[in-house]
């Protein structure tokens, strides 16, 4: 009797589960969350992609590597510029403008690959790629959330996009370096170069036009006359902190990559490493859309920390394994880690930011995770060279204990949000 109580509360969550994934989608529409996914496919590609391209074409591990950075550094930099720019004029025009300069960027860093252009050049293209990425991932987040919020959804809703958002990035950096090195067996890497600028023209192209690209900034200014043209809002001091502890989270998975990439080639396997990143990022996925059925009274800032603990927990094993079977054992429960690092940084900045600076915001704290993972690949690659993949695991652990520290002095701040939260839907209302 006890066992069908159970099932039965189990098929009851499972069944509120998607329910609330149906009432997230019937606020932003089927549609758009194709398109977003497809949209920031192209992200994945050519950062995990410019390493084996520039390789195979220079056939230099070493350049393809300090390409890579460069790209990686060029949507860093960028990446808050972009979300400003669409704060102040609105995600349509942006977006348009940004997919279609990436699709011509994509295809002239290919085209200086193929011709085999001086290292300078290419990283002067690299720069050039990255610095033009759309930013598909936390614009949507930040389109997403105020149409929920204007609808009257609670921080339940928010928690839920949030957690598809953060698995559709999951599942598009698991599916991103297949298709490249699917093109990379097929005949070579440029191939799916020339697939990211088609996808970056085309569905950042309606990313762009979708009807809720019209709306959001009207979600998001409520009409508020000189004050919504005044200067901008200083952001709370809990921002800043998050993206510090999301610089920590980069550094951790920067650094495991380059682990696992290291001690994949110690094993005789390297082929595998494309293999063990996927295992990762499918146990994230799942937990990722788990994250939704965590109960409110679970509280964000108690969420972040228990997320950082287990980061710097989960990680230490990783330190002494020597198998490619206690890798994938390893690095699947490790995975379980990520999805949530990611979900709640982004949750408390959307609690935190002044909804006209939400884009920009949402986009800063992208820009801090893949800026401590850019940077760190490169330091850490250089460790596992010199004392072993077990070196580049220790950092990683040393800096998910940091990002535990950092959540653990955190504490909240109080700030406008609410109020300003209760005038969007005011002001939605009463358009």
């Amino acid at each position: 009797m006890a066992e069908e109580e159970q099932t039965g509360r189990d098929a009851s969550g499972a069944r509120g589960l998607l329910d609330t994934y149906r009432e997230v989608i019937g606020h932003t529409g089927a549609l758009l969350p194709v398109i977003s996914f497809l949209g920031r496919l192209p992200v994945a590609m050519i950062q995990f992609g410019s390493v084996l391209l520039v390789t195979e074409t220079s056939g230099s591990l070493a350049t393809g590597g300090v390409v890579a950075c460069a790209l990686a550094l060029g949507q860093v930099t960028m990446g808050p510029f972009v979300g400003r720019l669409a704060d102040r004029h609105g995600q349509r025009a942006v977006v348009l403008g940004f997919s279609l300069l990436n699709a011509a960027a994509i295809a002239l860093y290919t085209l200086g690959a193929l011709l085999e252009l001086p290292t300078p050049a290419l990283v002067l293209l690299a720069v050039l790629a990255g610095a033009s990425i759309p930013g598909i991932g936390p614009l949507a987040r930040a389109r997403s959330v105020p149409l929920v919020r204007a609808a009257g959804g609670e921080d339940r809703l928010v928690h839920t996009v949030l957690s598809l958002e953060s698995t559709m990035d999951e599942l598009s950096f698991v599916l991103g370096p297949a298709l490249v090195g699917l093109a990379a067996v097929a005949g070579h890497p440029a191939y799916a170069f020339g697939a990211a600028a088609l996808l970056v023209a085309v569905c950042g192209s309606g990313f762009a036009l979708h009807p809720t690209g019209r709306t959001a900034r009207a979600v998001r200014e409520p009409g508020q006359g000189a004050r919504a043209r005044g200067a901008r809002q200083r952001l709370p001091r809990e921002v800043i902190v998050v993206r510090v502890g999301l610089v920590f989270v980069g550094v951790l998975l920067g650094a495991c990559g380059a682990g696992i990439t290291a001690l994949t080639g110690e094993l005789g396997q390297p082929g595998q490493a494309g293999l063990v990143y996927a295992a990762m990022g499918v146990m994230s996925a799942v937990v990722g859309l788990s994250m939704a059925a965590l109960p409110e009274r679970f509280g964000l800032h108690a969420r972040w920390r228990a997320a950082t603990a287990a980061a710097a927990l989960l990680s230490l094993p990783l330190v002494w394994t020597d198998s490619m079977t206690g890798l994938y054992l390893v690095v699947t429960v490790f995975g379980a880690i990520y999805a949530p690092n990611l979900i709640t940084g982004f949750a408390l900045t959307e609690r935190s930011c002044p909804p006209r600076r939400l884009a920009e915001g949402m986009t800063f704290a992208a820009s801090a995770f893949v800026g401590g993972q850019a940077v760190t690949l490169a330091v850490a690659g250089r460790l596992a060279e010199s004392y072993g993949p077990g070196a580049a695991f220790a950092l990683g652990s040393a800096a998910a204990a940091v990002a535990f520290l950092i959540a653990l002095a955190a504490r909240p701040t109080a700030d406008g949000h609410a109020n300003d939260a209760s005038l969007v839907t005011q002001g939605a209302a009463g358009r």
